[in-house]
């Protein structure tokens, strides 16, 4: 390895001292700007309310999805059932998971994969997996699961967010339950 010259050594500190002193400004400006910063995405969204181009859609608070969950397990625990409840929002992105004591380890991705099912599809996952003798190809898409066990959940006709259970004896046990966590965000 070549000995770096005083030249090298004198251009890479000095480079070093102004990464350091820029961002130091950069972090004194932010700091000193923060009291408006908060104050301008508000305005921004109230502007978009009005706009025609844009879409407000509905979600479940992290509470409403919590209280779902737990429902759920605690209806597949009454019948001594060990499982994995996954929530997902209306996108398929994952709010909630809960693994029930002596859940079977592929039961957790199991429910999440229900859950997105039911959601993208807004129906029942057992509904869902009676199309696969018209439509085979429906199980290749990525991240679904065409067992019973997921249950979508909506507000005015629209889905919102999809409940999936996994790991009881039969995806009947599973569905029975997601539709215990669907009732009680009725309640």
């Amino acid at each position: 390895m070549k000995k770096a010259t005083s030249r090298t050594r004198v251009v890479t500190g000095g480079a070093i001292v102004a990464a350091l002193a820029l961002g130091g400004f950069g972090a004194y400006s932010a700091a000193a700007t923060g009291e408006n910063t908060a104050a301008a995405p508000a305005a921004a969204v109230k502007a978009d309310a009005k706009n025609k181009n844009t879409t407000q859609s509905t979600h479940l608070t992290i509470e409403a999805a919590t209280k779902a969950a737990q429902a759920t397990l605690n209806a597949a625990e009454k019948e001594n059932q060990r499982v994995s409840v996954a929530v997902v929002d209306r996108n398929g992105n994952t709010i909630v998971t809960l693994r029930g004591d002596g859940a079977g380890p592929q039961s957790y991705e199991s429910a999440v994969k229900k859950a997105y099912t039911a959601v993208s599809w807004n129906a029942p996952t057992s509904e869902l997996a009676k199309r696969l003798t018209n439509a085979p190809t429906l199980k290749d898409i990525p991240g679904t699961l065409f067992l019973a066990g997921g249950a979508p959940v909506t507000a005015k006709g629209a889905p919102i967010a999809g409940i999936g259970v996994a790991g009881a004896p039969s995806g009947d046990l599973d569905e029975k339950f997601a539709q215990t966590g669907v009732a009680t965000l009725g309640k």
